[in-house]
């Protein structure tokens, strides 16, 4: 009897939950069938938007800059980081990703309608066709660049390797415009630059590409038997104004200086595709002090490695809080485009997030703008994350107004008039210590809290 009972109340139960579960079912069902019926509306509704424009716009609009567009507005609308890229840009960022090209290997700005060469790379066609710093490139293969945007008129110079590509030069010194023809080759955008101040080792790292850390390594090596191991004190690696890059490459310039230890962990929508990176074991530097150059222009990549550094305490980061972009992008191909999208954020080896914060340093060090600068500088502020429309939030902040990124950009050209790496030197070789500059500071930002208060108190 006790048996037949215990056989009646377990059928029950298991109809309960199978009832349970059918309901629960159905319920997600309609939500999501809710859903769907609610993102089709809205897709007519982009439909008869679509026909509405293309049948009674002023001008016959092209239908697939309308569809770009739609895209874009749909991509930006997520975040200033997202967006498509068009079969163009698309090769663009690869050709930067990459860091080579078929071209003639010039540095160029637009001056007056005209292309101007900033400098000729090293061992280069266009070096050793003869072109020189300062040129003027008014026609390419007999066409006038009069009316190109520097874009177009970079595209037009870079092309196949082996075809050849006609210059005309305007010289000063010269009598007469000149023509140069130039045969194109493979060039290789160098990401680093790289000089022996006396006793240290100073590295520039201006953007992270496929080139980066074969770069670092031959700098590291060229540069230790330059100075040599025994007089050399240190290193300076310089990340201001680097806008960042491939995350793969932030990760192997930060474990270029590392023996352990995590250097970034990203996290994404889902648990799954939250990632760690790990530090193997084999300094470069063997050891040597480094010290890390940012300032409001050190953004993403060059946050990583700073942030990375700056945890372990492998490196004293100086200078100013960096940009403050602490997510990833990932690019998915379509078709002869693709898709930017941000997929995760990161975060430094302590759990960090920088997003809309900023690395700050460990020794705040403003560069003195020039006086014709400093009155632009009042006028447009700084911009960081923070200041970027629809930025993501900082997962730790309940308020916007915790928010702040970014700071001055200005980098001196002449390095006797950069405050900043002249610090950085300084300490290296131990005409200032880090321990005391930070009390220094501390002193007087507390004179200067002080001071504020005081005031505070007068006025009432």
């Amino acid at each position: 009897m006790r048996k037949s009972e215990y056989a009646v109340w377990t059928l029950l139960l298991l109809a309960v939950i199978g009832a349970g579960s059918a309901m629960v079912s159905v319920a997600k069902s309609e939500s999501a069938s809710a859903a769907n019926s609610e993102i089709y509306q809205q897709l007519d509704l982009f439909g008869e938007v679509l026909e509405r424009v293309r049948a009674d716009y002023v001008e016959k609009p092209e239908d697939k800059e309308l569809i770009e567009s739609a895209i874009n507005g749909m991509l930006t609308g997520l975040d200033p980081h997202s967006s498509y890229l068009n079969p163009e840009h698309f090769r663009d960022m690869q050709v930067q990703t990459r860091g080579e090209f078929g071209g003639l290997g010039i540095e160029v700005t637009m001056e007056n309608g005209v292309v101007k060469v900033v400098s000729p790379i090293d061992d280069t066609p266009a070096e050793r066709a003869g072109i020189l710093a300062n040129d003027l490139i008014t026609h390419l293969d007999g066409k006038e660049i009069q009316g190109l945007t520097l874009q177009e008129a970079v595209e037009k110079m870079r092309g196949p390797v082996n075809s050849p590509i006609e210059l005309t030069v305007i010289r000063e010194g010269e009598d007469a415009p000149f023509k140069v023809k130039i045969t194109r080759d493979i060039i290789h955008i160098n990401p680093v630059k790289y000089s022996a101040e006396d006793d240290v080792g100073y590295i520039r790292i201006t953007t992270f590409n496929e080139q980066t850390t074969p770069n670092l390594q031959k700098a590291v090596k060229d540069l230790e038997e330059e100075i040599g191991p025994d007089k050399l004190k240190g290193w300076v690696i310089d990340l201001r104004n680097n806008p960042g890059g491939l995350l793969d490459q932030a990760i192997s310039v930060s474990d270029s200086f590392l023996n352990k230890g995590a250097i970034v962990l990203t996290r994404g929508r889902n648990q799954e595709e939250s990632q760690r990176s790990n530090a193997r074991d084999g300094d470069i530097v063997d050891g040597k002090p480094i010290i890390v150059l940012i300032n409001g222009g050190s953004a993403s990549a060059s946050e990583i490695v700073a942030g990375a550094l700056q945890d372990h305490k492998r490196a004293t980061t100086i200078g100013t809080r960096s940009f403050g972009k602490g997510s990833v992008q990932t690019i998915i191909p379509l078709g002869d485009g693709a898709l930017r999208l941000t997929t995760a954020r990161y975060y430094t080896p302590s759990g960090r997030s920088i997003q809309a914060k900023g690395i700050e340093p460990d020794l705040v060090v403003e560069e003195e703008l020039p006086d014709d600068l400093k009155k632009k500088a009042e006028a447009a502020g700084t911009r960081g994350e923070a200041d970027l429309r629809g930025h993501l939030r900082n997962e730790g902040d309940e308020e916007a107004d915790d928010e702040a990124s970014g700071s001055s950009a200005y980098v001196p050209k002449d390095k006797s008039k950069d405050t900043q790496l002249i610090y950085a030197l300084d300490i290296l070789r131990g005409k200032k210590t880090v321990e005391a500059e930070l009390k220094k500071q501390a002193d007087a930002k507390q004179a200067k809290a002080k001071q504020a208060q005081a005031k505070s108190t007068e006025a009432e």
